[in-house]
């Protein structure tokens, strides 16, 4: 467990795998209840320390009578915690106190009509015989209700979609409430917080900030210096703010000019962070070192690693220089950088490194701390209004730790950089000038490793590729492509091809997240 004060109303999700468990934790949180997503692996003992006010089993891509799949100890039924298995988590429940999970005869897949046997506990706020839609995804299901327990609600192809335990509070479903194509699936969690597990919605921005402040203080205690990677964006600032009211004048920021950031980048976080907030701030140019160490470099995970320790040299480098005994880095990295980088919550596929997770070095000389870990997006955003950050500031796009250079398709050179950064600039400037930069999770500019004919001039040209991405979201983890006014997007296309030397044509990325993800590299 965690050092600090966990909230008193708090809900453990075990994760099996599924690609919607964070969705589950989003839900949740919505709610205002605090919730943690950990590994099935955890014993019981550890379950009943950690004191959960209820506990959740996701769902994952396993079958219960597979080799080697994640699985649950029986006595956590017998905690008398409050249960809800979600999809694979009920058949695991239904496994573990005898009842029989089946192949269906086809993989459900998609929506599915619910009719509701038993409107209450889960259920309640529904009607007997009410039909509703929810979303299935699975190869198994229960086949019949176990001993003890009673079926809550069936669709046509699934005799037990949902079911209870008559005499403790354990359920299961097969659909997946947390997921948005489940019409009523909001409800259905509301009342597993709230009529089953009694918690009350006091998780706020507030609470979350006094709760970070006293463990960042415990962390950190009277050991040593603090330093920031301070990159500018949305996460590193509000890490950096947070960290900085715990500790004080303790920490000290290092921005690093990598040579890959956007138009104006250095000049502005230097502006905002130590004429406006007042923080210690040291600037380190090391651009030359950066570009010159991606040259020839095109596998995106290599330029990740270059990167990230030529990041950690650099400070090591700058840390030296401080006069303290630096001992701790503050990181922004959020849950979605961390389910991305490494399965350590659960079987999850591993997509791609995150510089702030993946890209470090082993033997890193610092003590980490990363507190908004746990959050996703637009939590840091609540956080960070919370701390009376500018608008300006806590509205940002995103931006990757690896900045321009995961833009950059394909070999990074300074010339490279400079057409893509220009390109860039006009599409976030146009972007804004149509009032639609809040209206957007992500908006960038890629320089593609290919070439193409053009005519410019009535002359015959063989230049460079800029696609454009935009994408809208609530957390980073879905995302659909932004659907401009075609106006807008064709004033974008002429003003880069025009304007920026060595570009002559413009594409639109269309692909949502999944199947794409919303970076290129």
């Amino acid at each position: 467990m965690r050092s600090g004060t966990l909230p008193e109303d708090r809900i453990l999700i075990l994760d099996y795998g599924s690609q919607y468990t964070q969705l589950i934790a989003r839900r949740i949180r919505e709610e205002r209840v605090y919730c943690e997503i950990h590994p099935p692996t955890h014993q019981t003992a550890w379950v009943r320390e950690w004191g959960p006010s209820g506990v959740v089993l996701s769902g994952g891509p396993a079958s219960v009578y597979g080799e080697d799949v994640p699985t649950a100890d029986a006595e956590l039924l017998e905690l008398g915690v409050p249960l809800l298995g979600i999809c694979y988590g009920m058949q695991l429940i239904a496994q573990l106190v005898g009842g029989v999970v089946e192949s269906a005869t086809r993989r459900e897949y998609g929506r599915a009509e619910l009719e509701v046997i038993e409107p209450n506990d889960l259920f309640d706020g529904f009607e007997a015989g009410e039909r509703s839609t929810v979303w299935m995804s699975h190869g198994d299901r229960v086949e019949a209700t176990p001993t003890g327990f009673e079926v809550l609600a069936a669709t046509d192809t699934v005799p037990v979609a949902a079911f209870r335990s008559v005499d403790r509070p354990i359920f299961g479903v097969q659909f997946h409430p947390e997921v948005a194509h489940t019409a009523r699936g909001g409800e259905i969690i509301s009342n597993f917080l709230f009529r089953v597990c009694h918690c009350e919605p006091s998780w706020t921005a507030g609470s979350f900030i006094e709760n970070q402040l006293e463990r960042i203080r415990e962390q950190v205690d009277d050991r040593g210096h603090v330093i920031s990677g301070l990159s500018g964006g949305v996460d590193s600032s509000v890490a950096t703010v947070l960290v900085h009211r715990a500790v004080g004048d303790r920490l000290t920021c290092i921005f690093v000019d990598t040579g890959l950031l956007r138009k104006g980048e250095r000049d502005w976080v230097t502006r905002t962070f130590r004429q406006h907030l007042g923080i210690d701030l040291r600037v380190v140019d090391a651009s030359d070192t950066f570009v010159s160490r991606l040259a020839g470099v095109e596998d995106p995970e290599e330029k990740r690693r270059i990167i990230g320790h030529t990041f950690i040299e650099a400070f090591e480098q700058e840390a030296r220089s401080i006069g303290h005994d630096v001992r701790f880095l503050v990181q922004g990295t959020l849950y979605p950088d961390v389910i991305e980088s490494l399965s350590v919550r659960g079987p999850s596929d591993t997509i791609k490194t995150h510089h702030n997770v993946g890209g470090l070095p082993e033997k890193l000389p610092f003590e980490l701390i990363e507190p908004l870990r746990e959050l996703f997006k637009d939590e840091v955003r609540q956080v960070g209004r919370e701390l009376g950050l500018p608008e300006e500031l806590v509205g940002r796009h995103p931006f990757p730790g690896p900045g321009l250079a995961v833009r950059v398709v394909g070999a990074v050179t300074r010339e490279r950089l400079a057409v893509l950064r220009a390109s860039d600039a006009i599409y976030l400037e146009e972007i804004r000038a149509a009032g639609l930069y809040d209206e957007i999770w992500q908006a960038f500019a890629v320089l593609l490793p290919v070439q193409s004919v053009g005519v410019m001039g009535d002359g015959r040209t063989y230049e460079n590729v800029i696609a454009l991405r935009a994408v809208t979201s609530r957390d980073g983890m879905t995302a659909d492509w932004y659907q401009f006014p075609h106006e807008v997007l064709g004033r974008i296309a002429t003003r880069i091809i025009n304007e920026v030397a060595g570009i002559n044509r413009v594409c639109y990325d269309v692909s949502s997240k999944p199947p794409a993800t919303i970076e290129w590299e």
